[in-house]
């Protein structure tokens, strides 16, 4: 006997409007919840009329009970629908108009950023073709691994949570510099074991992060990647900042070696199940803030070098420092409207020290006029107030501070401001 055509009725209105952009906590997901799903995690979809005299064809196939009922399914299809559709748009258009803006904002950093590295990829080019390989070891490849890394790491923190516009970013910054590495590497100033080291470790992390992305890489191999990234995170920060301060302290690798043994038994402690579930989780989150940190401390490292060396300052560019305040100061929203407390914290560090910073640095120091410091004062702190006015309207706040408070502590702090 064919099954019978339900007739549903007519959708409203409102569920023809023109598909607009999901947060992705909502793509999907109550769908994913109603359909039935078979033990290898994949939906059931049976052809919708099935007579019962064909069935006995595909009997081994089969099940005795008809796995894609049309009447009950389509009622849960449109269930679901509502239920992502009315929970986002319960939001209001301003909140999902800001949610766009800033997602585009996030995309158009990648201009300032990718400009940042192609001044010195040009100039390493033009000394190797002129034969002046010399030149090439005034860059230290030990500080280009060490942003290396942090790109490394926080792609993979921006690929598990399917943020696009900052895997894009972090994606170029890995590029970018490893181009420069491959400069390094061509003049001899970067030796060869390192560098092919290197070259594995970039290849593998672009292939895995880029499956995982997709969803076509196992568990368990995401698993080792993000225990790796988090054992050299971890042992590279500690001995960075340690040099920063060389020669006021004793040169000395002990504190990468110190910190590399413990990431490793905590890793390890982590993955047999013998730490908290607190304990647990902080492990889990080092990666990420590791390569936060070590985007962080780099100003800090140039300022020190600031300090000792004034007369240094003239040799900085006042365009790559505003090209910094402009990179990371468009990522500040989108940080902020996902409530990503790392994020924030990375990019307002780095537009602020990094770029500010270094700029009131030239601007004290007589490197750079007082009109092109105010108008970028102006516009950064112009900037970071409608981005926190922005956000609060987004969100029905009558106070920016809410925003900060549910970036901070979570939306339960914010509901007793």
């Amino acid at each position: 006997m064919a099954c019978a055509a339900v007739v549903l009725p007519p959708p409203p209105v409102s569920r023809y409007r023109p598909r607009q952009h999901l947060p992705c906590s909502f793509r999907g997901s109550a769908l994913r919840r109603h359909l039935p799903v078979s033990p290898h995690q994949s939906s059931h979809l049976c052809p919708f009329f099935i007579s019962e005299s064909s069935r006995s064809r595909y009997r081994p196939f089969l099940p005795d009970r008809p796995l894609f009922d049309c009447g009950k399914q389509s009622e849960l299809l449109v269930s679901a629908t509502d239920s992502g559709s009315t929970a986002y748009s319960a939001k209001g258009l301003k909140f999902q108009e800001w949610d766009s803006l800033t997602a585009k904002f996030a995309g158009v950093a990648n201009v300032p950023f990718l400009l940042l590295q192609l001044p010195q990829i040009i100039l390493n080019s033009r000394n190797l073709l002129s034969g002046n390989t010399t030149a090439l070891f005034a860059v230290p490849w030990l500080g280009m691994l060490t942003g290396l890394l942090g790109n490394l790491s926080l792609l993979s923190y921006f690929a598990k949570k399917r943020e696009t516009e900052a895997v894009i970013v972090q994606t170029l910054g890995v590029l970018s510099t490893y181009v420069v590495i491959v400069q390094l590497a061509m003049a001899e100033a970067m030796p060869l074991p390192q560098f092919a080291v290197t070259s594995a470790v970039v290849a593998s992390g672009l292939l895995i992060n880029f499956l995982n992305y997709f969803g076509w890489l196992h568990q368990g191999v995401w698993t080792l990647w993000e225990d790796f990234i988090t054992v050299g995170g971890l042992s590279v920060l500690p001995q960075v900042m340690w040099s920063t301060f060389v020669p006021f302290i004793p040169n000395s690798t002990s504190p990468g070696i110190i910190s590399c043994a413990v990431a490793f038994v905590a890793v390890v402690l982590a993955r047999a199940g013998k730490l908290s579930e607190k304990g647990t989780k902080f492990v889990r989150s080092t990666s990420g803030w590791t390569a936060t940190l070590l985007f962080m401390w780099m100003p800090v490292a140039q300022m020190w070098t600031n300090y000792l060396n004034p007369e240094n300052i003239r040799g900085l560019s006042a365009f790559s420092m505003l090209l910094a305040m402009l990179g990371n100061g468009l990522l500040v929203p989108r940080a902020l409207f996902i409530r990503d407390l790392m994020w924030f914290t990375g990019s307002s560090w780095g537009s602020f020290l990094h770029g500010w910073g270094n700029l009131l640095c030239m601007f004290i120091f007589n490197s750079i006029g007082r009109t092109f410091f105010l108008a970028a004062t102006f516009g950064y702190f112009a900037w970071l107030g409608m981005t926190l006015w922005r956000d609060s309207v987004a969100y029905g706040y009558s106070s920016p501070m809410k925003s900060l408070m549910e970036l901070i502590s979570g939306p339960e702090s914010s509901s007793d401001l």
